[in-house]
């Protein structure tokens, strides 16, 4: 006779738990993978989740940056920020035209145009509100409160300018008028269904007109839950020095990391 008990329970391998790679992924990433399932359909909490980052991302699409209330904040929160603060606005005459017409937020306003004037600087910074008003209302201030410390102090500073409707090549135009050596700009970066409040950065050498995005630099997914100020202010200010060391930005300037050995 067997030893094996006749009443010991056996196990159903048809009803353990499926695991797979995927799944293990979701404590990784926001990305939408391994969603759960009812049948053949999507669980109602994945629908209404999708849902609400859609909602979030369409809302920091047509959000608007409110340059006074900005300009206050700029000067409580970042004391040593003591230059001017110019308020500009794009050749797009309204959020619509600036979503249909590209083109408008490249160029300024010609009522803005008159406001600059030539003087010279090493930087120029610019912020932005891009297609994420969201991303500059919560990462702008953060941002900048990490990089003006960690920039070259020997390197002049030009008017901080807040620009509305526009897009990463007004820097272009502005650096041109005020002759800037390296233009930064802050700027929203196009919304996600996992990150509506990311803010990228642009880096340009001698900005003008023309300037395409291989004459750049960019640092991107700098947020809370993505790439933090520090980091980014340390690569922002690499950038920077190398920049005015080699007198170039974009495809030609690569950044330079250490490889991180463990012990």
């Amino acid at each position: 006779m067997s030893d094996k008990k006749i009443n010991e329970p056996q196990t159903d391998q048809s009803e353990a738990p499926a695991t797979t790679p995927s799944s293990s992924l979701r404590s990784y990433t926001p990305a939408r993978i391994a969603l759960r399932r009812t049948g053949v359909s999507l669980a109602t909490t994945e629908i209404l989740d999708f849902q609400l980052a859609h909602a979030q991302a369409r809302d920091a699409v047509h959000a608007t940056l409110d340059p006074q209330h900005l300009t206050h904040r700029l000067r409580t929160e970042i004391p040593s920020l003591t230059g001017p603060i110019l308020t500009l606005a794009s050749a797009a005459p309204d959020r619509a035209s600036y979503l249909g017409r590209p083109d408008l937020g490249r160029t300024l306003a010609p009522a803005s145009a008159a406001l600059l004037h030539p003087s010279p600087c090493d930087i120029l910074l610019v912020i932005a509100d891009g297609l994420s008003a969201t991303a500059i209302d919560r990462q702008a201030i953060p941002l900048l409160t990490a990089l003006l410390p960690a920039l070259p102090p020997s390197q002049t500073l030009g008017p901080l300018c807040i620009a509305t409707q526009a897009r990463v090549a007004i820097a272009d135009h502005i650096g041109s008028i005020l002759h800037a050596q390296l233009s930064i700009v802050l700027i929203g970066e196009r919304p996600g269904l996992s990150s509506p409040d990311s803010l990228g950065v642009y880096i340009t050498w001698n900005p003008t007109p023309g300037r395409t995005d291989a004459d750049r630099n960019c640092i991107s997914n700098i947020r809370t839950a993505g790439l933090d100020y520090t980091t980014a202010a340390a690569r922002i200010a690499f950038y920077c020095a190398e920049a005015h060391r080699l007198q170039l930005t974009g495809t030609a300037l690569k950044e330079i990391t250490q490889p991180q050995l463990n012990p």
